[in-house]
């Protein structure tokens, strides 16, 4: 109870609960393998270290019980791990006489990577055993709490479970306790001498709506106070590569939808209350909800819904997470993040000649992916979600805005009027000779059309218009 004299919490009714009840945690977040022998035997090192921290309970066991933990415990070839979960808790009600929580975060990790590996039917039957053995009819049990990203009523792994209560960060109950409350934040800001920050802070990390709470990314929060440097910390840890192959293998209209939500939209989706976890990583439609609740996306603020709609309105949360999608696509899809950087850094030197260098060899490696004549679009969204990432805080990113007689395909507005903005035009070249008419004909339509007439009007003075022309894997660029 020293640990907890001077928080908040020990003051509060939970107190009286605490060290009443033996408790199990488990946390499966790096229960992975590349088959299933290697993920079960991963398990059951798991398993292993679970119960030698019980090792003390043996003293009371009678010997059959004694036989079968020590079987475990020993790692025996015929000990019995599916029900290894359900044996230690009532194990744990017979030394103690109080019935047993179990705490079980990232349940799903597992199933999730089995399906990415290919093992998804072995890992299902054996989940399905080992959680429904310890969280149904059991009598051991007091309570148990499962935290996933994916909310699945429908999976084969809880079809023998009809007890369980489901709360997601879309309902009220509980959603105060996602994450940390603006008042919390500024609290915690004050103390450590760093409540000035509070609209930087706010600006990176708030903006998620669970249920009717607006909540602040705790992970974030308690990393920039500790390091004191505003940038992503959430996003940046591991994790997301199986979200990244999804996207990767993503329609276009998926890239279409990104492209707004990075421009600052927000857009309905239809949020399903229970699906398959193969549906989920396997069905372009189901991905909403696995960047929803898996922090990506959150719920737009001030949304008319009908109580039995799964209609949501989504958007990106903050600048963190935009800045994320940004380096990702970037990464992904336009090669090494050194090569990004020089292409970057040659814009803004207005370095044009390498520029064009630079790009024509980001394109060679970033057109190997696609199909040319069928998704060049998509090539030039994903392009321009990078953009975003990298030049986020720097400029305001905008395109297809419409600006003096038609709509610019990027402009790049310096957050401070006395620097150099950007207006790009984009042309598709049939042939490798015209591309420098291309090019030319997209720098001239920047001036026919007056796309610099929001710029000018703004107070910005410097404004470097650019032309610029694919052929194949090609690229062509003029400026003035």
């Amino acid at each position: 109870k020293k640990l907890f004299e001077n928080l908040k919490i020990y003051n509060s009714e939970y107190m009286s609960e605490q060290g009443k009840y033996p408790v199990i945690f488990i946390s499966l977040k790096d229960l992975k393998g590349n088959t299933w022998e290697e993920c079960l035997n991963r398990l059951k090192l798991f398993i292993f270290d679970l119960y030698a921290e019980f090792e003390y309970i043996r003293e009371k066991m009678n010997e059959w019980d004694k036989r079968k933990f020590e079987k475990v415990l020993y790692e025996k070839e015929d000990a019995d791990y599916i029900m290894s979960l359900k044996f230690l808790a009532d194990s744990l009600y017979k030394y103690y006489g109080e019935k047993v929580i179990i705490l079980i975060d990232e349940y799903d990790a597992p199933i999730i990577n089995a399906f990415d590996k290919g093992y998804y039917n072995e890992a299902i039957n054996f989940f399905q055993t080992f959680y429904s053995s310890a969280l149904k009819t059991n009598n051991s049990l007091k309570y148990g709490a499962l935290t996933g990203i994916t909310r699945i009523i429908k999976e084969g792994i809880f079809s023998g479970l009809n007890n369980l209560k489901v709360d997601t960060i879309l309902d009220k109950k509980y959603s105060e306790y996602f994450g940390l409350l603006e008042g919390e934040v500024i609290e915690m800001l004050d103390y450590f001498g760093m409540k000035y920050k509070i609209e930087k802070v706010k600006e990176w990390y708030n903006g998620y709506l669970f249920g009717e709470s607006e909540v602040y990314n705790p992970w974030s929060i308690v990393n920039y106070i500790d390091d004191g440097e505003i940038k992503a910390y959430w996003a940046n840890v591991s994790g997301n590569t199986l979200l990244e192959n999804i996207l990767y293998h993503a329609g276009e209209s998926v890239y279409d939808d990104l492209k707004r939500f990075t421009d600052g939209e927000s857009i309905e989706k239809y949020i399903s209350d229970g699906t398959t976890i193969k549906s989920l990583l396997s069905n372009d439609d189901e991905i909403w909800q696995l960047l929803l609740y898996s922090g990506y996306l959150t719920k737009a603020k001030n949304q008319e819904k009908e109580s039995d709609s799964n209609i949501y309105n989504l958007k990106i949360p903050n600048k963190e997470i935009r800045k994320y999608f940004g380096n990702m696509f970037l990464n992904r899809f336009f090669g090494t993040e050194v090569k990004t950087n020089i292409l970057i850094k040659a814009l803004e030197n207005g370095d044009i000649k390498k520029f064009e260098k630079t790009l024509g060899e980001i394109m060679i490696n970033m057109l190997s992916h696609f199909d040319l004549d069928k998704e060049m679009e998509k090539i030039y969204q994903v392009f321009m979600i990078g953009l975003v990432g990298f030049l986020m805080g720097k400029y305001e990113i905008i395109s297809n805005d419409e600006s003096g007689y038609g709509r610019y395909d990027l402009a790049m507005i310096p957050i401070k009027s006395n620097e150099k903005a950007y207006l790009m035009e984009f042309k598709i070249s049939k042939t490798k000779k015209g591309m420098e008419e291309k090019a030319q004909k997209a720098l001239k339509q920047i001036d026919e059309k007056k796309y610099d007439t929001k710029l000018k009007a703004r107070g910005i003075k410097n404004i470097l218009k650019i032309g610029v022309a694919f052929y194949g894997k090609e690229v062509k660029v003029v400026f003035k």
